[in-house]
This record gives C-alpha cells, structure tokens and sequence, in this order.
C-alpha cells in the first residue's frame, strides 16, 4: 500500500490522527511542560503531514514514530525560541533597569555590572556573555566551548547567581530579582 496516496486520503488521514495525536502530544508535553503549547505542535506536525504526505517513506519506519520524532523536533525549537526570547527579555529588562535615571547612575550601574563579570570565574564570565549578550543557545556555547551540555549550563546558571549576588549587594532591591 502506497501511504503518500492513502495519507493524502481525508478518510485515511483521520484515522491516521486518531491513531496518533496522543502520542504526538505526549512527545512535545515531554519537552514544553505546556498543553497549549503541545496542542500548537499537534497541530502543525499534522499540519504538515497533510501538506506533504510523500515526506513520509514507510520502508525507513512506522508512522507513529516518524510523528513524534517530528512532534520533539517542533516542540525543542519552539522551547528554544521561548529561551531565547527569555534571554531577550532579561537583557532588556537590564537594558532599562540601567537606562532609569542620570547618566552617572547608569554609568555606576554598568560599571557594577562589568565588575560583577570580572569576579566571575573564566568560564562562567565567557558562558554568560555568549548567553544573555551574544544570544547563544546552551548547546551552542557547548559546541564552542567544547564542553557537555550540562557543563555549559551549569557555567551559565552559576554565573547568574553570582551575578545577582553581587547585584543585590550592590543596587537598590527592585533589580536585582528580574536579573
């Protein structure tokens, strides 16, 4: 049976969906922790398979693991983005923490900051960098590092507690937390 044909099929599709959506939602639950999220790659990796059925090769495996293999790809790049854009957000938030009030308080506040990062240990200093001012992934600053992937985030999320020890020794209460 040829399954581009049976799956660009309305009737063979549904089936296939009803077969199959649980486990798609479980893979990308696993990796985002959100139903709404999960239920938005549900619907695109379905979205997909309708749109190109022949991307699916039967002889390489079943169609259940090719969805959610699928589904977890989908899902860890949108829990990237959402990492990323965490990241953004927290630069920005610094950004306009530091821009409030005069120059010379918003001079003082970076070179807090700049001497927080030097009393950081080497690895921890370059991690944070790359991550919140460069815009890399944990795994990207693994890859460069040539480190694991848990090493790489352990470096950044000691850094950052580092940091905001200092920051909260350092400057008034209300920015210190959202670092």
């Amino acid at each position: 049976m040829n399954h581009t044909t049976t799956l660009s099929d309305p009737a063979a599709f549904e089936r296939a969906y009803d077969q199959h959506a649980r486990g798609v939602y479980r893979a990308a639950y696993r990796v985002l922790g959100s139903a709404a999220q999960a239920q938005d790659v549900v619907q695109d990796v379905f979205l997909k398979l309708w749109r190109e059925p022949g991307k699916f090769d039967a002889r390489r495996g079943e169609l259940g693991a090719y969805l959610r293999l699928m589904a977890r790809s989908r899902a860890l790049d949108a829990w990237r983005e959402g990492q990323a854009a965490g990241r953004a957000s927290d630069r920005l938030k610094l950004d306009v923490a530091l821009d409030d009030g005069s120059a010379d308080e918003r001079e003082g506040d970076w070179r807090t900051l700049r001497d927080a990062l030097r009393g950081l240990p080497a690895v921890q200093r370059e991690a944070v960098v790359l991550a919140y001012w460069g815009g890399l992934t944990a795994d990207q600053i693994a890859r460069r590092s040539n480190v694991p992937l848990g090493t790489a985030k352990s470096r950044i999320r000691l850094g950052l507690a580092r940091l905001r020890l200092e920051f909260e020794a350092a400057l008034p209460g209300e920015l210190a937390p959202s670092l």
